[in-house]
């Protein structure tokens, strides 16, 4: 039988101090073990008797008065499998980075070889100071999971980047970062393309579209929730990469196709949900375009076609279901038949555009188009839209 893991919980001192209950719950209801060590500052936001009521395991949050144990932050490091500190403030966070041990927690975190996990919480305008980012970046490069923290409505009363990410999604990475998330899709590798491409013109001009990246984005978090390894090749989007997923950042379509070629042939599931310009400008120009002087290169801009990314990978497909999207003004259902057929595609997630239709919002109405009929999923929220698609996908697997 295998043995239970062991999470050792870092709370630190800031209102989100409270989620970190739910998260302590919610990793129990995964079969974790949860040891919780506090700062000072964290207790006078919740009580140590109320992670002790949780765990019926001691709290720990000093370095003396804690019962028989003469160096506790060396025994917690020690049985700690993962090392989760949430919510982590602005100035934990700075500590950690510059190695500074001047509380229990710190001191753990400084004596631990397992895996360090932070997800922080902080006012908008701490979490985007230079500082923190920077503190945030030397984490990073020293190995440390950073969970991103959400935008929203600020306890403090501010909008913006620096609420704790959702219990539920920091508890899926870390049960991820252990080996013990549970999906249908644990296993499986899946590629996504998102977002929009740009084609320059010039240094400062370019054709694109109105692509968001919500759709590709909404799938690759669902995936990655259900137990998969995602990769998402992702044009220009404001979207923030979902927790425990690959990004790969392209521009052009040239270059999702290459980035695409490069993660298709491992991949079970290829997923081609971005909005790839068809045609890009024969010739950029080295410098800008003037409207005086070059006139007539800005009314008559040369068009070259682009790679078609999803029938030229899926033309060779071996294992994998190719699953393309179709955005369409007229004839929806007819024109993703076609797609279907000639992409050599799996599936087509047809969807109509235009009129303030699919493009940048946050949900849609699609139908499923396979080869054994089609299916209408009326109107909802892109991340529902999202479980929907992979149901489907792995029903058409299953048949396969």
């Amino acid at each position: 039988m295998e043995q239970q893991k062991t999470v050792l919980l870092g709370v630190t001192g800031c209102i989100a101090a409270y989620k970190a209950c739910e998260i302590l719950r919610l990793l129990q209801k995964a079969g974790v073990r949860v040891r919780v060590v506090m700062t000072e500052a964290a207790t006078k936001f919740v009580g140590p008797s109320t992670f002790e009521g949780l765990t019926h395991e001691r709290v720990l949050s000093s370095f003396f008065g804690e019962g028989d144990d003469p160096i506790p932050h060396i025994n917690l490091a020690h049985e700690a499998d993962l090392f989760l500190i949430a919510p982590c403030t602005a100035n934990t966070l700075a500590k950690l980075a510059m190695g500074v041990a001047d509380n229990l927690l710190t001191s753990a975190a400084l004596a631990c070889t397992a895996p360090v996990m932070v997800a922080p919480a902080a006012n908008v305008n701490m979490y985007c100071h230079p500082a923190t980012q920077a503190n945030i970046q030397t984490l990073r490069d020293r190995g440390v999971k950073v969970i991103e923290a959400d935008s929203g409505y600020l306890a403090c009363g501010d909008e913006g980047k620096g609420r704790l990410a959702e219990p539920q999604e920091i508890v899926d990475e870390v049960l991820r970062q252990l080996g013990v998330a549970k999906g249908d899709m644990q296993g499986m590798k899946v590629m996504i393309t998102a977002g929009p491409t740009i084609e320059p013109i010039d240094p400062v001009r370019y054709i694109t579209n109105f692509s968001s990246g919500k759709t590709g984005y909404s799938l690759a978090n669902a995936a990655a929730r259900r137990g998969a390894d995602v990769t998402i090749v992702s044009g220009p989007v404001a979207v923030d990469a979902p927790v425990g997923v690959k990004v790969v950042r392209v521009q052009t379509a040239q270059q999702m196709f290459e980035a695409s070629e490069r993660e298709f042939p491992n991949a079970d599931i290829a997923i081609f949900a971005a909005a790839v310009a068809d045609m890009r400008p024969a010739d950029c120009a080295p410098n800008k375009l003037k409207k005086r002087l070059d006139a007539e290169a800005l009314k008559a801009i040369k068009l070259a076609e682009n790679p078609d990314i999803i029938a030229s990978l899926a033309s060779g497909k071996t294992k994998q279901t190719v699953v393309g999207f179709a955005a369409e003004t007229q004839d929806v259902i007819e024109n993703a038949r076609i797609k279907l057929e000639a992409k050599n595609a799996d599936l087509i997630i047809a969807n109509q555009v235009g009129n303030g239709r699919a493009f940048g919002t946050d949900g849609n109405e699609i139908w499923l188009v396979g080869k054994e009929g089609t299916e209408h999923v009326p109107f909802m929220m892109k991340p529902e839209l999202a479980n929907i698609v992979l149901d489907k996908i792995l029903q058409i697997r299953a048949c396969n």
